[in-house]
């Protein structure tokens, strides 16, 4: 049974203690988001706790694509120090699990603007992937300049996170759906398989988890990542293309 909250916690946790400490030329350090400071990271972590616990922290994002609304609420809090933002995300993010909570025992639908409409139950998913993919894809190597190994990719954490990307890859790639129909054969960890699209598979791709969630999210490329693919080369070129958030 998926866990996403013990997940999040778990993660919630790490990035505590991994942040404790850091140095201001760390805070500063650019990240694996084009144009995000590791601090920008911690507070984009923060600011979408922020819309759970009390949206009115956040500037006015009505009407926003998904993308350029946290691009706009991370630059509204860019003032503040690396601590600063470390502090806020200490402070929203406790509550935030009990908001958690709540949402996943209701039984309604949520719309998600461009990123699609889910269970309320799914919701928890999204931000077991959030902080998966920007702890681990974004502030440690290759793309991230924190020191030492990253978190676990343990069955919790990364389980919760694939779990995400098999709810949202076709609603996120609706115009992709009727073109091709392809397996994602998740290996090691957290081994799976996700079909996108329906009807008989025309291509495979064979991806480990951590592998999976850079290249889904346009973090690396196949190549980077191990990956091996094979079968008709157009469902292939559109699987190249698939992203998730």
């Amino acid at each position: 049974m998926p866990d996403p909250i013990s997940a999040v916690a778990a993660d919630r946790a790490a990035l505590l203690e991994l942040c404790d400490g850091l140095t201001d030329e760390l805070w500063q350090a650019p990240s694996g988001c084009p144009g995000w400071r590791v601090q920008d990271v911690v507070t984009h972590m923060a600011n979408l706790f922020w819309l759970l616990v009390d949206p009115a922290q956040l500037p006015d994002l009505a009407g926003l694509p998904t993308e350029r609304a946290q691009e706009a609420a991370v630059q509204a809090r860019a003032g503040m120090s690396g601590a600063e933002a470390l502090a806020d995300y200490a402070e929203v993010s406790k509550p935030a699990l009990d908001k958690l909570a709540e949402l996943a025992a209701l039984d309604i639908e949520l719309p998600l603007g461009d990123l699609g409409t889910y269970p309320a139950a799914v919701l928890p998913l999204a931000y077991a992937f959030d902080h998966y993919t920007h702890i681990r894809a974004d502030l440690f190597p290759p793309r991230g300049p924190l020191p030492g190994p990253p978190p676990p990719s343990d069955e919790l954490r990364i389980g919760n996170a694939l779990d995400w990307i098999a709810a949202a890859l076709a609603q996120q790639n609706a115009a992709a759906v009727g073109e091709c129909t392809l397996d994602i054969e998740v290996t090691g960890t957290g081994a799976r398989s996700i079909r996108f699209g329906h009807g008989q598979p025309r291509a495979t791709v064979w991806s480990d988890g951590p592998g999976l969630i850079r290249w889904v999210t346009q973090r690396g490329s196949w190549d980077d990542v191990g990956a091996s693919a094979d079968g008709d080369p157009v469902a292939l070129a559109i699987g190249r293309t698939l992203k998730v958030f």
